[in-house]
Formats: C-alpha cells, sequence, structure tokens
C-alpha cells in the first residue's frame, strides 16, 4: 500500500473524540511525520480534545470539527466537507472509527482515506485496514499504529509524550500561587474522583478523601482535585472530608491549563479517564485505579504508572454502570490497597 502513497504532500488526520482515545493516537501522529517528513499534516478535532493537538511539533495546522456549531446536523456534516475540501488534502487517516469519518473524507474528495473497516463504511476507504479480533484485545496505543501499519507505513514505538508550551507552563504556576501553593515547599497531589461514561468507573469519593487525609499525616501535600464541568459538587465534598490543603479545580480550568497543572503533580491518583491518559503522556507517576474497564487495553501507558484492581467474576464489563448494583470491583479496593502502592519518593519527600 505504501507504493500509492509517496507522493502525498497534504494529510488530514482524524482525531478521536474522547480526549483519553485523542492521546492514545499520539504515538501514531508522531509516526504520520516519520513517515512523511515534508508533507503539511492538519488534524480535524472536536473542540474539547483539540487542546491535546495545540503543541504538537509534529502536525502543522489544528482543524476544528464545531460539531454544536457551524458542523451541527447533517447540514453541517456537507459544511465540513466543503470547508475540508478547500485545503486540497491528498490523504485522509481516520483515527475516528464511526462511519460519519468515512464519509466526511469521501464527500470532501480527498483521494486516499485510510482506516479500519469498521462501521460498514469498506466501501467509502480507499485503503481498508482490517480490524482483526486481534487488533480489539491489544492496547489501544497498538490499535491506532495498526492503522498505519495496515497501510504499509513505518511506526515510531509506542512511547506516549504530550508537549506543554512555555506559556501553559506559567499560567499553571499562576493557578498554584493564587491558592498560595509552592512546590518548593511541598509536594502536589493531583486527584481525579470523576469520569465520564458513568458511575462505573469511579473509586468513591470518601474513599479519595481518607487517603489524602492519610498522605498529609506523611508529607505536608497540597491536594488538587481535578474534574470537568459538572463535578464541581463532587469536588467540594472532598475538599470538605480533607479539610486543609485541599484545592477544588473540578470545572474551574481549561483542558490545557489542567494538562499544565498535572505535569506540576509529583503524583496523579485517578480512574480511568482521559486525565489519566494524560498523566501518562507526561511521565508524571500515577495510581491508576480499575474496575469495571479493560486494564489491557486502556491501561496508562507509562512506567509510573501503577494501576490498582481486584478480578472480580464481572468485571471488566464495561458497562457505564453496574450491571448487579455491588459495584463490588470498586468496593474491593481499599484505601490501605492504594496507599500502599504510592510512590516512596513522595512519602519520604521533606
Amino acid at each position: 500500500m505504501l507504493s500509492n502513497l509517496r507522493n502525498i504532500r497534504r494529510i488530514l488526520i482524524r482525531s478521536a473524540n474522547w480526549i483519553g482515545d485523542a492521546v492514545m493516537t499520539i504515538p501514531a501522529v508522531r509516526a504520520v511525520r516519520k513517515n512523511f517528513p515534508g508533507a503539511e499534516i492538519s488534524i480535524l478535532a472536536k473542540p474539547w480534545v483539540a487542546p491535546v493537538f495545540e503543541n504538537s511539533s509534529h502536525t502543522d495546522h489544528l482543524l476544528i470539527y464545531e460539531a454544536a456549531g457551524r458542523h451541527k446536523g447533517f447540514a453541517g456534516k456537507f459544511r465540513l466537507a466543503r470547508d475540508l475540501k478547500s485545503h486540497h488534502f491528498d490523504a485522509a487517516i481516520l483515527f475516528q472509527n464511526a462511519f460519519e469519518a468515512a464519509f466526511i473524507a469521501f464527500l470532501a474528495g480527498i483521494p486516499n482515506r485510510i482506516g479500519y473497516d469498521t462501521d460498514g463504511r469498506s466501501l467509502l476507504l480507499s485503503h481498508n485496514i482490517r480490524c482483526t479480533p486481534e487488533l480489539r484485545e491489544v492496547h489501544q496505543v497498538e490499535y491506532y499504529l495498526g492503522i498505519l501499519e495496515g497501510a504499509g507505513l513505518r511506526t515510531d514505538g509506542q512511547k506516549l509524550h504530550l508537549e506543554v508550551s512555555p506559556e501553559d507552563r506559567h499560567r499553571a504556576g499562576e493557578i498554584l500561587r493564587r491558592y498560595g501553593i509552592s512546590q518548593k515547599e511541598s509536594p502536589v497531589v493531583g486527584i481525579n474522583p470523576g469520569a465520564t461514561f458513568g458511575t462505573a468507573k469511579r473509586w468513591f469519593p470518601e474513599r479519595y478523601a481518607a487517603l489524602c487525609r492519610r498522605l498529609q499525616k506523611s508529607v505536608p501535600a497540597d491536594i488538587l482535585v481535578f474534574g470537568g464541568p459538572g463535578e464541581e459538587a463532587l469536588g467540594h465534598r472532598i475538599c470538605e472530608d480533607i479539610g486543609n490543603r485541599c484545592v477544588n479545580l473540578c470545572g474551574k480550568t481549561t483542558l490545557r491549563e489542567a494538562i499544565a497543572l498535572i505535569k506540576k503533580c509529583r503524583l496523579f491518583i485517578t480512574n480511568d479517564s482521559g486525565l489519566m491518559h494524560v498523566a501518562a503522556a507526561l511521565d508524571v507517576p500515577q495510581i491508576a485505579i480499575f474496575g469495571s474497564t479493560d486494564h489491557i487495553t486502556t491501561a496508562p501507558a507509562s512506567p509510573e504508572s501503577h494501576i490498582v484492581r481486584v478480578p472480580t467474576p464481572c468485571s471488566p464489563c464495561l458497562k457505564p454502570d453496574c450491571p448487579e448494583g455491588h459495584h463490588s470491583c470498586m468496593k474491593e479496593i481499599t484505601v490501605d490497597m492504594v496507599y500502599s502502592v504510592i510512590s516512596e519518593q513522595l512519602v519520604s519527600y521533606s
């Protein structure tokens, strides 16, 4: 297949639609640049995942899929296709697996359309990559690289690396100073007690609070509670339970700010979530708590990450809410269990 792609000069990459999935495409995006060092590479992303790529050194342009605005609805898809057609792309690499992604690339007149043969879209792709049962069982980083390998392109390893600009680092420092937090005086610990997709992925807020209180008995850590819009009450509850030296950032930061603030953390404790993958891509030491989701395919891809889980007969169920109603995969994970895997570097900090 590579022989058909040698004259590619303008490439469109269609991003995945979730933050964690977008982060896990980073090695594949890097590999696209390695294969086409002289090409002009653009990424099409929805607004909530766009910050993942705003500082990328592997791409040239970031195009926004305005799903709630200009590109909303069926007519909006044709409008988006017209927008893309004006760029005269030679190839589209579709990390987003839905029929819609292939349909829009087809309407945009992009001659080389590369992606998995999922969602009944084979006739819309010029380069169909077979999505085998084996590919569905590998880690998502490897899964996305499989699209390139299937097209005969070289890959560049599975290492995640998320770039943070000096401006974003400075902004994160300003936010910490606003709350009276100095990294020189004490470590910063981030916790992420929420998760999209449902309650089954969430360890209990009272256990996060108990864990943080126990941490603060060992080291005078400042706690940052991360979360998105709609999780403000969750963050407030946890901060009240912890007491001193705890800041509720839920719904108060942009994704770029959250990324830069996570980079400032000595330790990050999280449910399986988009921010978990962000921390992995930043090489921040973290503890990831897994229950209903698959720790093989969506584990944080970093040697600095440690997974805590207790196998139960019904996990991973991959359901948004516990279908049995007992939530045992999370109930079995105790505060002692999580505390026992916390890095000695943090606990011994003085």
